[in-house]
Protein backbone atom coordinates (compact mmCIF):
# COMPACT_ATOMS: atom_id res chain seq x y z
CA UNK A 1 0.00 0.00 0.00
CA UNK A 2 2.44 2.37 1.42
CA UNK A 3 3.98 2.28 -2.47
CA UNK A 4 0.69 2.19 -4.50
CA UNK A 5 0.70 5.75 -1.77
CA UNK A 6 4.14 7.01 -3.05
CA UNK A 7 2.95 6.28 -6.65
CA UNK A 8 0.22 8.28 -6.37
CA UNK A 9 2.35 11.33 -4.73
CA UNK A 10 4.63 11.20 -7.55
CA UNK A 11 2.41 11.60 -10.27
CA UNK A 12 0.10 14.05 -8.45
CA UNK A 13 3.37 16.44 -7.91
CA UNK A 14 3.06 19.84 -9.74
CA UNK A 15 6.29 19.76 -11.08
CA UNK A 16 5.22 16.87 -12.94
CA UNK A 17 2.30 18.76 -13.98
CA UNK A 18 2.85 18.36 -18.44
CA UNK A 19 4.24 21.18 -20.12
CA UNK A 20 2.61 22.68 -23.31
CA UNK A 21 3.03 20.32 -26.10
CA UNK A 22 4.00 17.39 -23.63
CA UNK A 23 0.38 15.56 -23.99
CA UNK A 24 1.49 12.19 -22.45
CA UNK A 25 3.59 13.82 -20.00
CA UNK A 26 7.27 12.47 -20.76
CA UNK A 27 9.11 15.02 -18.25
CA UNK A 28 7.45 12.69 -15.40
CA UNK A 29 9.60 10.03 -16.41
CA UNK A 30 12.85 12.30 -16.40
CA UNK A 31 14.75 13.54 -13.58
CA UNK A 32 14.92 16.88 -12.92
CA UNK A 33 18.79 17.19 -14.09
CA UNK A 34 17.69 15.77 -17.01
CA UNK A 35 15.11 18.39 -17.87
CA UNK A 36 17.99 20.90 -16.94
CA UNK A 37 20.45 19.50 -19.68
CA UNK A 38 17.49 19.20 -22.41
CA UNK A 39 16.64 22.81 -21.28
CA UNK A 40 19.61 24.38 -21.52
CA UNK A 41 20.61 22.69 -24.66
CA UNK A 42 16.93 23.44 -26.25
CA UNK A 43 18.10 27.29 -25.58
CA UNK A 44 21.36 26.93 -26.66
CA UNK A 45 19.48 25.53 -30.32
CA UNK A 46 16.85 28.27 -30.27
CA UNK A 47 19.71 31.43 -29.66
CA UNK A 48 22.45 30.19 -31.18
CA UNK A 49 21.54 27.74 -34.09
CA UNK A 50 18.43 28.31 -35.35
CA UNK A 51 19.18 31.62 -36.61
CA UNK A 52 21.76 30.65 -38.74
CA UNK A 53 21.14 27.16 -40.12
CA UNK A 54 18.78 27.49 -42.82
CA UNK A 55 21.18 30.04 -44.94
CA UNK A 56 23.36 27.49 -43.42
CA UNK A 57 22.04 24.50 -45.30
CA UNK A 58 21.43 26.86 -48.55
CA UNK A 59 25.25 27.82 -48.46
CA UNK A 60 26.54 24.11 -48.11
CA UNK A 61 28.45 24.83 -45.19
CA UNK A 62 29.15 23.67 -41.58
CA UNK A 63 28.70 26.80 -38.81
CA UNK A 64 32.14 26.07 -37.49
CA UNK A 65 31.86 29.33 -35.34
CA UNK A 66 29.58 26.83 -32.96
CA UNK A 67 32.07 24.00 -32.09
CA UNK A 68 33.99 26.31 -29.35
CA UNK A 69 30.66 27.00 -27.46
CA UNK A 70 29.39 23.24 -27.85
CA UNK A 71 32.73 22.30 -26.43
CA UNK A 72 32.31 24.90 -24.03
CA UNK A 73 29.34 23.26 -22.87
CA UNK A 74 30.14 19.34 -22.13
CA UNK A 75 27.83 18.16 -25.50
CA UNK A 76 31.01 16.33 -26.86
CA UNK A 77 31.69 13.08 -25.56
CA UNK A 78 29.23 13.95 -22.58
CA UNK A 79 28.85 10.93 -21.48
CA UNK A 80 32.03 9.62 -21.35
CA UNK A 81 33.93 9.93 -17.50
CA UNK A 82 35.19 13.33 -15.71
CA UNK A 83 38.42 12.04 -15.50
CA UNK A 84 39.01 13.04 -19.30
CA UNK A 85 37.68 16.03 -19.17
CA UNK A 86 34.18 15.41 -20.19
CA UNK A 87 31.17 16.00 -18.92
CA UNK A 88 30.46 12.54 -17.46
CA UNK A 89 26.87 12.57 -17.81
CA UNK A 90 24.51 9.88 -17.73
CA UNK A 91 22.99 8.10 -21.41
CA UNK A 92 19.59 9.48 -21.07
CA UNK A 93 21.05 13.46 -20.55
CA UNK A 94 23.38 12.66 -23.85
CA UNK A 95 20.30 11.49 -25.92
CA UNK A 96 18.43 14.33 -24.48
CA UNK A 97 21.43 16.68 -26.18
CA UNK A 98 21.24 14.45 -29.11
CA UNK A 99 17.56 15.22 -28.84
CA UNK A 100 18.15 18.51 -28.94
CA UNK A 101 20.87 19.43 -31.33
CA UNK A 102 19.14 17.89 -33.99
CA UNK A 103 16.20 19.58 -33.32
CA UNK A 104 18.32 22.69 -34.87
CA UNK A 105 20.16 20.15 -38.03
CA UNK A 106 20.75 16.46 -38.63
CA UNK A 107 24.37 18.17 -39.09
CA UNK A 108 24.56 19.45 -36.16
CA UNK A 109 23.61 16.69 -34.38
CA UNK A 110 26.62 15.16 -36.83
CA UNK A 111 29.05 16.78 -35.91
CA UNK A 112 28.72 16.15 -31.85
CA UNK A 113 27.62 12.38 -32.47
CA UNK A 114 31.26 11.66 -34.73
CA UNK A 115 33.25 13.34 -32.04
CA UNK A 116 31.92 11.16 -29.17
CA UNK A 117 30.50 8.57 -29.83
CA UNK A 118 33.02 7.76 -33.22
CA UNK A 119 36.07 9.38 -32.26
CA UNK A 120 36.44 9.55 -28.61
CA UNK A 121 34.75 6.42 -27.82
CA UNK A 122 36.96 4.44 -29.72
CA UNK A 123 39.80 6.69 -27.77
CA UNK A 124 38.29 5.77 -24.88
CA UNK A 125 37.86 2.24 -25.51
CA UNK A 126 40.82 0.81 -27.77
CA UNK A 127 43.54 3.44 -26.54
CA UNK A 128 46.32 3.49 -24.30
CA UNK A 129 46.20 5.61 -21.36
CA UNK A 130 48.50 8.07 -23.11
CA UNK A 131 46.24 8.31 -26.07
CA UNK A 132 43.51 9.06 -23.54
CA UNK A 133 44.72 11.93 -21.47
CA UNK A 134 46.51 13.67 -24.68
CA UNK A 135 43.32 13.65 -26.98
CA UNK A 136 40.35 13.09 -24.91
CA UNK A 137 40.21 16.34 -23.21
CA UNK A 138 41.12 18.61 -26.16
CA UNK A 139 38.48 16.71 -28.09
CA UNK A 140 35.88 17.23 -25.30
CA UNK A 141 36.60 21.27 -25.59
CA UNK A 142 36.21 21.44 -29.03
CA UNK A 143 40.13 22.19 -29.89
CA UNK A 144 41.00 19.22 -31.65
CA UNK A 145 38.35 17.75 -34.22
CA UNK A 146 38.18 13.75 -35.05
CA UNK A 147 36.97 11.62 -37.94
CA UNK A 148 35.95 8.31 -38.28
CA UNK A 149 37.17 6.12 -41.52
CA UNK A 150 35.36 3.11 -41.74
CA UNK A 151 32.86 3.05 -44.78
CA UNK A 152 34.39 2.49 -47.97
CA UNK A 153 33.46 4.07 -51.65
CA UNK A 154 32.78 0.19 -52.88
CA UNK A 155 31.95 -1.52 -48.99
CA UNK A 156 29.47 0.46 -46.87
CA UNK A 157 27.33 -1.88 -45.45
CA UNK A 158 29.79 -4.95 -45.55
CA UNK A 159 32.53 -3.35 -44.07
CA UNK A 160 34.85 -6.42 -43.52
CA UNK A 161 35.36 -6.10 -47.16
CA UNK A 162 37.17 -2.84 -46.61
CA UNK A 163 40.55 -2.59 -48.91
CA UNK A 164 42.47 -0.07 -46.74
CA UNK A 165 45.39 -1.48 -45.44
CA UNK A 166 48.28 -1.09 -42.82
CA UNK A 167 51.34 -2.68 -43.44
CA UNK A 168 53.65 -2.79 -40.02
CA UNK A 169 57.03 -2.88 -40.92
CA UNK A 170 59.82 -3.78 -39.61
CA UNK A 171 60.49 -0.70 -36.87
CA UNK A 172 57.05 -1.37 -35.86
CA UNK A 173 55.86 1.57 -37.96
CA UNK A 174 53.26 1.56 -40.46
CA UNK A 175 52.32 2.00 -43.69
CA UNK A 176 48.75 3.19 -44.65
CA UNK A 177 46.61 3.34 -48.02
CA UNK A 178 43.53 3.10 -48.97
CA UNK A 179 40.58 5.12 -48.96
CA UNK A 180 37.19 5.98 -46.87
CA UNK A 181 33.71 7.61 -48.40
CA UNK A 182 30.95 10.02 -46.82
CA UNK A 183 33.04 10.67 -44.06
CA UNK A 184 31.79 13.40 -41.47
CA UNK A 185 33.99 16.41 -40.03
CA UNK A 186 36.55 15.02 -43.00
CA UNK A 187 37.35 18.42 -44.17
CA UNK A 188 37.42 19.63 -40.52
CA UNK A 189 39.28 16.83 -38.73
CA UNK A 190 42.29 17.19 -37.20
CA UNK A 191 42.49 13.30 -36.30
CA UNK A 192 40.88 9.86 -38.02
CA UNK A 193 40.27 6.96 -35.94
CA UNK A 194 40.46 4.90 -39.72
CA UNK A 195 39.90 1.23 -39.82
CA UNK A 196 42.16 -0.52 -41.82
CA UNK A 197 43.08 -4.54 -42.22
CA UNK A 198 46.85 -5.33 -41.51
CA UNK A 199 46.69 -8.54 -43.29
CA UNK A 200 46.29 -9.26 -46.86
CA UNK A 201 44.42 -12.30 -47.22
CA UNK A 202 41.70 -11.53 -44.84
CA UNK A 203 38.23 -11.63 -45.93
CA UNK A 204 36.30 -12.02 -42.61
CA UNK A 205 37.34 -8.43 -40.91
CA UNK A 206 39.43 -10.15 -38.10
CA UNK A 207 42.54 -8.64 -38.36
CA UNK A 208 40.90 -5.15 -38.56
CA UNK A 209 42.58 -2.44 -36.39
CA UNK A 210 42.18 1.47 -35.28
CA UNK A 211 44.63 4.00 -36.12
CA UNK A 212 44.85 7.16 -35.38
CA UNK A 213 46.07 9.67 -37.89
CA UNK A 214 46.93 13.29 -37.89
CA UNK A 215 45.15 14.39 -40.94
CA UNK A 216 48.57 16.94 -41.50
CA UNK A 217 50.77 13.57 -42.24
CA UNK A 218 52.14 13.39 -45.90
CA UNK A 219 49.83 11.01 -48.01
CA UNK A 220 46.46 11.79 -46.10
CA UNK A 221 44.07 14.15 -48.00
CA UNK A 222 40.43 14.57 -47.54
CA UNK A 223 38.26 16.13 -50.32
CA UNK A 224 34.75 17.02 -49.62
CA UNK A 225 31.87 15.87 -51.21
CA UNK A 226 30.12 17.94 -53.59
CA UNK A 227 27.14 18.08 -54.90
CA UNK A 228 25.09 17.12 -51.70
CA UNK A 229 21.12 17.49 -51.85
CA UNK A 230 21.00 16.35 -48.05
CA UNK A 231 23.37 17.19 -45.11
CA UNK A 232 24.36 20.11 -46.47
CA UNK A 233 25.15 22.06 -43.19
CA UNK A 234 27.41 19.46 -42.57
CA UNK A 235 30.97 18.49 -43.87
CA UNK A 236 30.97 15.03 -45.55
CA UNK A 237 34.05 14.11 -46.99
CA UNK A 238 36.39 11.07 -49.11
CA UNK A 239 39.36 10.63 -47.58
CA UNK A 240 42.09 8.94 -49.43
CA UNK A 241 45.89 7.43 -48.11
CA UNK A 242 48.49 7.33 -50.05
CA UNK A 243 51.40 5.56 -48.34
CA UNK A 244 50.75 6.80 -45.35
CA UNK A 245 53.69 6.38 -42.54
CA UNK A 246 52.56 6.36 -39.29
CA UNK A 247 54.56 5.93 -35.71
CA UNK A 248 54.09 2.50 -33.70
CA UNK A 249 52.18 4.44 -31.28
CA UNK A 250 49.67 5.34 -33.74
CA UNK A 251 47.37 1.69 -33.20
CA UNK A 252 44.90 1.70 -30.50
CA UNK A 253 45.87 -1.39 -28.52
CA UNK A 254 42.84 -2.62 -27.55
CA UNK A 255 41.14 -2.62 -30.94
CA UNK A 256 41.03 -5.73 -33.03
CA UNK A 257 38.33 -7.32 -35.78
CA UNK A 258 35.06 -5.85 -37.01
CA UNK A 259 33.75 -5.70 -33.34
CA UNK A 260 35.66 -2.79 -32.58
CA UNK A 261 34.39 -0.43 -34.83
CA UNK A 262 30.79 -1.71 -34.67
CA UNK A 263 31.19 -1.34 -30.68
CA UNK A 264 31.44 2.08 -31.95
CA UNK A 265 28.38 2.14 -34.43
CA UNK A 266 26.23 1.06 -31.55
CA UNK A 267 27.11 4.06 -29.60
CA UNK A 268 26.40 6.25 -32.23
CA UNK A 269 23.30 4.49 -33.52
CA UNK A 270 21.88 5.05 -29.61
CA UNK A 271 22.38 8.52 -30.04
CA UNK A 272 21.04 9.20 -33.26
CA UNK A 273 17.65 7.01 -32.31
CA UNK A 274 16.99 10.33 -29.92
CA UNK A 275 18.55 12.42 -32.54
CA UNK A 276 16.15 11.20 -35.39
CA UNK A 277 13.32 12.23 -32.64
CA UNK A 278 14.75 15.79 -32.10
CA UNK A 279 14.06 16.65 -35.74
CA UNK A 280 10.73 15.37 -36.07
CA UNK A 281 9.43 16.89 -33.08
CA UNK A 282 11.10 20.25 -34.95
CA UNK A 283 8.82 19.58 -38.13
CA UNK A 284 5.58 18.32 -36.06
CA UNK A 285 6.20 21.91 -33.86
CA UNK A 286 6.57 23.86 -37.14
CA UNK A 287 3.66 22.02 -38.95
CA UNK A 288 1.35 22.72 -35.40
CA UNK A 289 2.12 26.63 -35.17
CA UNK A 290 1.32 27.00 -39.10
CA UNK A 291 -1.92 24.94 -38.89
CA UNK A 292 -3.29 27.34 -36.14
CA UNK A 293 -2.07 30.38 -38.54
CA UNK A 294 -2.62 29.67 -42.05
CA UNK A 295 -5.89 30.60 -43.05
CA UNK A 296 -7.82 28.60 -45.62
CA UNK A 297 -11.83 28.84 -46.97
CA UNK A 298 -12.12 31.60 -44.43
CA UNK A 299 -10.54 29.44 -41.12
CA UNK A 300 -7.35 27.97 -39.85
CA UNK A 301 -6.19 24.68 -41.65
CA UNK A 302 -5.53 23.05 -38.14
CA UNK A 303 -9.49 22.87 -38.00
CA UNK A 304 -9.75 20.96 -40.42
CA UNK A 305 -10.34 17.09 -40.20
CA UNK A 306 -7.14 15.92 -42.40
CA UNK A 307 -4.79 18.33 -40.98
CA UNK A 308 -5.81 17.17 -37.41
CA UNK A 309 -5.18 13.69 -38.42
CA UNK A 310 -1.81 14.54 -39.84
CA UNK A 311 -0.74 16.28 -36.65
CA UNK A 312 -2.05 13.15 -34.66
CA UNK A 313 -0.25 10.70 -36.28
CA UNK A 314 3.36 12.84 -36.07
CA UNK A 315 2.68 13.79 -32.30
CA UNK A 316 1.64 9.65 -31.90
CA UNK A 317 4.74 8.10 -33.20
CA UNK A 318 6.65 10.89 -31.69
CA UNK A 319 5.73 9.80 -28.26
CA UNK A 320 6.20 6.41 -29.04
CA UNK A 321 9.68 6.85 -30.31
CA UNK A 322 10.51 8.52 -26.97
CA UNK A 323 9.17 6.24 -25.00
CA UNK A 324 11.49 3.85 -27.01
CA UNK A 325 14.70 5.91 -26.92
CA UNK A 326 14.27 6.61 -23.18
CA UNK A 327 13.92 3.38 -22.10
CA UNK A 328 16.90 2.11 -24.21
CA UNK A 329 18.66 4.94 -22.32
CA UNK A 330 17.51 3.55 -19.47
CA UNK A 331 18.96 0.23 -20.12
CA UNK A 332 22.40 1.24 -21.26
CA UNK A 333 22.61 3.27 -17.88
CA UNK A 334 22.35 0.03 -16.49
CA UNK A 335 24.29 -1.94 -18.49
CA UNK A 336 21.71 -4.50 -19.49
CA UNK A 337 21.59 -2.88 -23.40
CA UNK A 338 21.99 -5.25 -26.54
CA UNK A 339 23.11 -3.70 -29.87
CA UNK A 340 19.85 -5.19 -31.71
CA UNK A 341 17.74 -3.21 -29.26
CA UNK A 342 20.26 0.04 -30.51
CA UNK A 343 18.94 -1.16 -34.00
CA UNK A 344 15.30 -1.10 -33.21
CA UNK A 345 15.27 2.49 -31.73
CA UNK A 346 17.78 4.17 -34.97
CA UNK A 347 15.52 1.64 -37.05
CA UNK A 348 12.31 3.20 -35.99
CA UNK A 349 12.93 6.66 -34.79
CA UNK A 350 14.47 7.47 -38.14
CA UNK A 351 11.73 5.82 -39.91
CA UNK A 352 9.19 7.92 -38.24
CA UNK A 353 11.00 10.60 -38.02
CA UNK A 354 11.37 11.05 -42.03
CA UNK A 355 7.56 10.07 -42.30
CA UNK A 356 6.99 12.94 -40.00
CA UNK A 357 9.09 15.12 -42.00
CA UNK A 358 7.68 14.69 -45.32
CA UNK A 359 3.84 14.94 -43.67
CA UNK A 360 4.92 18.03 -41.81
CA UNK A 361 6.21 19.68 -45.49
CA UNK A 362 3.00 18.76 -46.96
CA UNK A 363 1.10 20.57 -44.24
CA UNK A 364 2.73 23.87 -45.17
CA UNK A 365 1.93 23.49 -48.55
CA UNK A 366 4.27 25.59 -51.30
CA UNK A 367 5.69 27.27 -48.38
CA UNK A 368 6.93 24.05 -47.10
CA UNK A 369 9.38 23.76 -50.01
CA UNK A 370 11.80 27.36 -49.12
CA UNK A 371 13.83 27.65 -46.77
CA UNK A 372 12.35 30.11 -44.75
CA UNK A 373 10.84 26.89 -42.84
CA UNK A 374 12.62 23.91 -41.94
CA UNK A 375 10.54 20.79 -42.28
CA UNK A 376 11.69 20.18 -45.72
CA UNK A 377 15.43 20.89 -44.50
CA UNK A 378 15.52 18.14 -41.87
CA UNK A 379 13.07 15.50 -44.60
CA UNK A 380 16.06 15.73 -46.76
CA UNK A 381 18.42 15.47 -43.86
CA UNK A 382 16.57 12.25 -42.21
CA UNK A 383 17.11 10.40 -45.67
CA UNK A 384 20.86 10.68 -44.94
CA UNK A 385 20.29 9.22 -41.60
CA UNK A 386 18.20 6.70 -42.74
CA UNK A 387 20.94 5.64 -44.50
CA UNK A 388 23.82 6.07 -42.42
CA UNK A 389 25.13 4.47 -39.28
CA UNK A 390 23.92 0.90 -40.98
CA UNK A 391 20.85 1.27 -43.27
CA UNK A 392 16.87 0.94 -42.53
CA UNK A 393 17.50 -2.39 -44.60
CA UNK A 394 20.21 -3.50 -42.43
CA UNK A 395 18.73 -3.17 -38.98
CA UNK A 396 15.75 -4.77 -40.48
CA UNK A 397 17.90 -7.82 -40.70
CA UNK A 398 19.72 -7.31 -37.24
CA UNK A 399 16.41 -7.24 -36.21
CA UNK A 400 15.42 -10.37 -38.11
CA UNK A 401 18.27 -12.43 -37.37
CA UNK A 402 17.35 -11.46 -33.44
CA UNK A 403 14.22 -12.85 -33.47
CA UNK A 404 14.39 -16.00 -36.01
CA UNK A 405 18.46 -17.05 -34.97
CA UNK A 406 18.99 -17.19 -38.52
CA UNK A 407 21.10 -14.59 -40.64
CA UNK A 408 20.08 -13.24 -43.77
CA UNK A 409 23.31 -11.52 -44.67
CA UNK A 410 25.13 -12.40 -47.67
CA UNK A 411 24.72 -15.08 -50.47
Amino acid sequence: MASDLDTQSFLASPQLKPREGDLFNIDAALTEEERAVRDSVRAFVDEKVLPIIGQCYVDGRFPKELIAEMGANGYLGANLPEEYGCAGLSNVMYGLINQELERGDSGIRSFASVQGSLVMYPIYAFGSEEQKKHYLPKMAKGEIIGCFGLTEPDYGSNPAGMITRAKEQKDGSWILNGAKMWITNGSTAQVAIVWAKTEDNDDSGKSIRGFIVPTSTKGFKANGQKGKLSLRASDTSELVFDNVHLPADAILPKSGGLKSPLMCLTQARYGISWGALGAAIACYEEALAYSKERVMFGRPIGGFQIQQVRLADMLTEIVKGQLVSLHLGRMKDAGTFTPQQVSFAKRNNVNIATDIAREARRLLGGNGIVAEYASMRHMANLESVYTYEGTHDIHSLILGQAVTGMNAFGG
